[in-house]
C-alpha cells in the first residue's frame, strides 16, 4: 500500500465516528468525521503531508495554511514533508478574528502578503470555514491559489462557485460513506 490507501485506513479506524451528530454546519449527520485524530497521530500526521503535497503537486505555492484548527496540523505537516524537498513550503495560521493584542495579526507566521498561497481545510461541508480564511488572506495582499481539504463533504461547489481551483485527496465515497 502506498501514502494516499495507508492514510485512508487511518481515517476508516480512527477519525469516522458513527452517532448523531450537529455539522459545525448546522446540518445533522449519523456520522462524523474527526480528522484531528488522524492529522495529530505520530504515524499519520507525516501521510497527511505527504498525501497533500501529492494532491497539489502541479499547483504553485510557497506557503500553505487556513483557519485554525482544523487547518493547523495539515500546514505543519505539509511543511515537514515539504522542508527536506527542492519545494519548501511555509505554513501560517488564519485566526478566526484579529488579535487584541500584540501586533493584533490575524495570520500568524510568515508574511503571505504578495505570496501564492494554498488554503487548505481538515473536512468541508459548506466551505464556510476555509472561504472566511481565503477572504482574511485575500485582506492580507495574499494570492490564494486553490482549497485543498482532506475529505470533503460536499464543499467543492461553493469554493469552485467562490473562483477557486478545489482539489480533495477523499471523497465520501471513497470512505464507503454516504451523505
Amino acid at each position: 500500500m502506498g501514502d494516499h490507501d495507508d492514510l485512508r485506513k487511518f481515517i476508516t479506524d480512527l477519525a469516522v465516528v458513527h452517532g448523531r451528530v450537529v455539522l459545525s454546519s448546522g446540518i445533522e449527520a449519523d456520522w462524523y468525521v474527526d480528522l484531528r485524530r488522524v492529522t495529530l497521530h505520530h504515524q499519520a500526521a507525516p501521510l497527511v503531508g505527504r498525501v497533500m503535497l501529492d494532491l497539489t503537486a502541479d499547483w504553485e505555492y510557497d506557503a500553505v495554511g487556513g483557519l485554525t484548527l482544523g487547518a493547523d496540523p495539515i500546514a505543519f505537516s505539509m511543511l515537514h514533508a515539504a522542508a527536506p524537498t527542492d519545494r519548501p513550503r511555509d505554513a501560517f495560521v488564519v485566526r478566526k478574528a484579529g488579535k487584541a493584542h500584540g501586533m493584533q495579526r490575524r495570520i500568524e507566521g510568515p508574511d503571505v502578503a504578495g505570496r501564492r498561497v494554498l488554503a487548505v481545510e481538515d473536512t468541508s461541508t459548506t466551505g464556510s470555514s476555509v472561504l472566511t480564511a481565503v477572504e482574511a488572506l485575500r485582506e492580507a495582499g495574499a494570492e490564494v491559489i486553490g482549497v485543498a481539504v482532506i475529505v470533503d463533504r460536499g464543499a467543492g461547489d461553493a469554493v469552485r462557485a467562490a473562483g477557486l481551483p478545489y482539489r480533495a485527496a477523499y471523497t465520501l465515497a471513497d470512505l464507503g460513506l454516504v451523505a
